[in-house]
Parts: C-alpha cells; sequence; structure tokens
C-alpha cells in the first residue's frame, strides 16, 4: 500500500471509541419504541435520609415526588400515592379519592426534611390509569437537604412495576 503523507498519522484509539459510543447510543435511541398503556402501578424510590463520611453522620432530605402527565391528548387519573418506610411499611396515604391529571398537568406530594421517619430506603407505590392508551407519565421523587456547610441535591425516577394494560 501506499501512504501519502496526510494519512500517516494514525487515529487515536479513544477517538474511535467515542465514535462508537455515539454510534451506538444514537442508533439505541431512535430505535426507541413508544410503549402507550391504560395504567401502571410505579415504584418511586424517595430517600428521607443518607448517610455520609466514615461515620455514617445522616443528612436528612425534603423530598418532593412529581407526577407529570406528558401525553397530549388525553388525561390520567393518579388512583393511589403512598408512602412507604425502609422496612416496607406503609406511613402515609397521600389520596382519599382518585386526583384527575390533565394534559400536560403536573401535580407534587411533599416529605418534609423534619421528617426522616422513611428512612434511606423510603419508597412512594404511585397507581394510575386511563380510560385510553396514553405515554405512561413521568414520575420523579427530588431530594434536597444540607448539614452545616454540606448540601446534596439529586433525582429518582420511578420504576413501572405492574402495567395495567398495553
Amino acid at each position: 500500500m501506499i501512504y501519502t503523507k496526510r494519512f500517516t498519522k494514525p487515529i487515536p484509539v479513544s477517538l474511535i471509541v467515542l465514535s462508537a459510543i455515539f454510534f451506538i447510543a444514537v442508533n439505541s435511541f431512535a430505535q426507541q419504541d413508544i410503549r402507550l398503556s391504560k395504567g401502571q402501578t410505579v415504584y418511586v424510590p424517595a430517600y428521607s435520609h443518607i448517610y455520609y463520611g466514615d461515620r455514617e453522620i445522616p443528612i436528612y432530605l425534603a423530598v418532593t415526588v412529581s407526577i407529570r402527565n406528558i401525553d397530549q391528548t388525553n388525561p390520567i387519573t393518579i388512583n393511589e400515592v403512598n408512602y412507604y418506610d425502609t422496612k416496607g411499611e406503609l406511613l402515609k396515604k397521600y389520596l382519599n379519592t382518585p386526583m384527575r391529571l390533565g394534559v400536560n398537568a403536573s401535580t407534587r406530594f411533599i416529605i418534609k426534611e423534619s421528617d426522616y421517619k422513611g428512612g434511606s430506603g423510603a419508597n412512594f407505590i404511585v397507581k394510575w390509569t386511563s380510560n385510553a392508551q396514553v405515554n405512561p407519565p413521568i414520575i420523579e421523587s427530588i431530594m434536597i437537604g444540607r448539614r452545616n456547610q454540606q448540601a446534596v441535591s439529586f433525582t429518582s425516577r420511578g420504576q413501572a412495576i405492574i402495567d395495567g394494560g398495553r
């Protein structure tokens, strides 16, 4: 083979790896299909405190659970929002009656920073339904807290554990 001067420099391996990762990421994103549902039961991690340091010092966290109806055509109904502690014991039921969430609407449920009964394994179970096949809502928990000069904030996305129908 004959090489000209401009082709004698090898392509860095890191550039090849980054290109491959980019191709795979774009390709997998493009191939995601939208899964519609008529309802789900969703598990949402919600840490009422986390630990730091060698002595496992707790940082208590305020928790906001956000439910967002991202469907562009149909409302959804939130049937249950229940808060559980690390042991799986029910601490609080947030709804006495189902709540309608309109198109592009959102709602939230809050655990105060001073309420740390849930523990580091606290969670919510959210049950929602719809009369039509819809895009499942985005359900996230947002945790924020501070201790002295240390502050933390992070989010956690809910995971469907039961699908009520496709």
